[in-house]
């Protein structure tokens, strides 16, 4: 599959993709196959379709809508993600992997604007495409803000991938010794059982600023 297709149509699949096992996790039109982290509701009504893409509306522009992190209905295990996103100015936002109603014990791939987001300045593990607080990406070639960025997540077995823009810019072993000395040093040093899942949901995270997602797609490995 060509990790970078911006002249296809979005929220659809190629019939070699679909013979290859792709779904999508977004149609462009719903909010199907998302939920509220904790209920069995859809999500909040800070969540809007938008021109083909799954938009979060800023916390400043909500004016009472019901916004918050979202999860799949489904749970996974190893799997192959791919997405695009863009964000505002000074935006951030991550997608966390895999988790359960305890959102605080997944890893999370980092979406941020670099250029404007003090975060950036803690450190490269803290910009976009990083493992957050973790590991920082290489090999980066960020779009601008505006501009939608490719997002794939590979995980398979113990195995984690990062990729941005078609190029992998994190690789990791979830459970080696590199991974336990890395938490320990980490924010989540205190959080029992961060980053031992091998299976659970994919999150979207509500971090109050607008965000757009399209051509979310999943293949189970």
């Amino acid at each position: 599959m060509a990790m970078w297709e911006a002249e296809r149509n979005n929220n659809a699949l190629t019939p070699s993709e679909w013979a290859a096992g792709w779904r999508l996790l977004f149609d462009g039109r719903t909010t199907q196959g998302w939920r509220r982290v904790g209920r069995r509701e859809p999500p909040g009504s800070g969540w809007v379709v938008e021109d083909g893409a799954l938009k979060l509306i800023s916390r400043r522009e909500r004016q009472g809508r019901q916004g918050g992190d979202i999860i799949t209905v489904e749970p996974y295990a190893d799997f192959d993600l791919v997405l695009e996103w863009k964000i505002e100015p000074g935006g951030n936002s991550g997608i966390k992997y895999p988790v359960s109603e305890n959102r605080s014990t997944g890893f999370e791939y980092q979406i941020l604007d670099d250029d404007r987001h003090p975060d950036a300045r803690h450190g490269g593990n803290r910009t976009a495409g990083a493992l957050y607080d973790l590991i920082a990406p290489t090999n980066k070639a960020l779009r601008p803000v505006g501009q939608y960025n490719q997002t794939r997540l590979l995980v398979y077995r113990s195995r984690v991938q990062h990729w941005l823009n078609g190029q992998r810019v994190v690789a990791f072993q979830r459970g080696s010794a590199e991974m336990k000395a890395l938490i320990a040093r980490s924010k989540y040093k205190d959080i029992p059982g961060f980053g031992e899942a091998a299976r659970g949901h994919i999150l979207l995270q509500d971090h109050g600023d607008t965000i757009w997602f399209r051509n979310i797609k999943i293949r189970v490995l």
